[in-house]
């Protein structure tokens, strides 16, 4: 029997225990690729996982994270969308490849990488060809394994949803992985990108990135910056990524007409705000749940048009994850990744 290395812990909470075991590696056939992982990137919602298990039916010993890129090794006979040496990356929602997604009004799905599926902190996994993407050419492994879901949460909301066009006025919350992605995906569209931040010296390094406006939320109220900034007409786009009643803020900095893209839990998972801007405003308010798979491979194509390189504050060897996750806690400047 064949063997992978992998992070995997007994548990979830204070408790959970991370460290480096084994699990089994499948055989490959019909419809099933192995893939070879070069890297993980980690998300907030990793650390959700790991600290309350989300409500999730987590399977033990359960290995953690949901975002990877790779090589495909073998194939089976029924495998017609990759072959061996192709450089994939991770799909979030596996079953989710286009349209509406799956579940229903009283069962809304959440079968994910890293939570109701197993993650991808193994060296191998073995997996229906369903469940990857080409990665871009343009990008390493490190960076293309940022894409499947920081990448994908900003492209969806801003392009798939919010059918962003040049000229619009973005107000990014953050400087985060998908804070940056969001900006880096509306400059590439024509957009005017403003950018909130409590770090000074954070707010200067997205200048490089080419954000127009820096408005540091711990100076003054930022919503009124906004206005200033804009004449009082505010943002045709919000992500908003703080969540809990920090919604309201958004409702204010909303443009007439404008959209909310409702994506961060930090401050809470029941959000709030006042009815007047809602009601008086009109906007459009959406909860982003990541994406589907065609429009993870639609950004793909964005990438190697683009030139856009994603932000790694850091990347970390395999068995560094505890350091890595200390540095996920800490807030880091784009996204922190692991390579094996």
């Amino acid at each position: 029997m064949q063997t992978t290395t992998q992070w995997q812990t007994d548990a979830i909470g204070p408790e959970a225990n991370l460290k480096i075991g084994e699990g089994r590696i499948p055989e490959v056939s019909g419809t099933m690729i192995r893939v070879r992982t070069e890297a993980v990137s980690l998300n907030f919602r990793d650390r959700l996982v790991l600290e309350s298990g989300m409500g999730l039916p987590l399977q033990f010993p359960f290995v953690p994270t949901s975002d990877m890129a790779g090589v495909v090794e073998a194939v089976g006979l029924g495998v017609t969308r990759f072959k061996p040496g192709d450089r994939v990356i991770s799909t979030f929602s596996p079953d989710w490849i286009d349209g509406r997604g799956p579940g229903t009004a009283r069962n809304p799905s959440y079968k994910t990488r890293g939570g109701f599926y197993a993650g991808a902190l193994s060296e191998y996994t073995v997996l229906s060809e369903e469940w990857f993407a080409l990665a871009p050419d343009t990008l390493d492994a490190a960076e293309a394994s940022t894409l499947p879901c920081a990448g994908l949460t900003a492209w969806f909301a801003l392009i798939e949803c919010g059918k962003l066009k040049a000229g619009d006025r973005v107000l990014v919350q953050g400087t985060g992985g998908v804070a940056l992605f969001g900006l880096q995906i509306a400059k590439a569209h024509g957009a005017e990108v403003f950018i909130t931040s409590g770090s000074t010296e954070k707010l200067e390094r997205t200048l490089a990135l080419g954000a127009d406006h820096l408005i540091n939320r711990r100076e003054r109220d930022w919503v009124e910056q906004l206005y200033e900034l804009t004449d009082d007409y505010g943002a045709d786009h919000v992500l908003e990524i703080v969540g809990g009643p920090h919604l309201g803020q958004a409702l204010k900095a909303v443009a007439v007409n404008g959209r909310i893209s409702v994506i961060g839990v930090f401050e809470g998972f029941e959000v709030s705000g006042p009815a007047a801007p809602l009601l008086l405003k009109a906007p459009v308010v959406q909860g982003i749940s990541v994406g589907h798979r065609r429009a993870l491979e639609d950004l793909v194509r964005a990438v190697d048009q683009t030139g856009l390189k994603p932000v790694i504050d850091r990347r970390y060897a395999f068995e560094e994850l505890p350091q890595a996750l200390d540095h996920l806690y800490r807030g880091p400047f784009g996204k922190v990744v692991i390579e094996f």
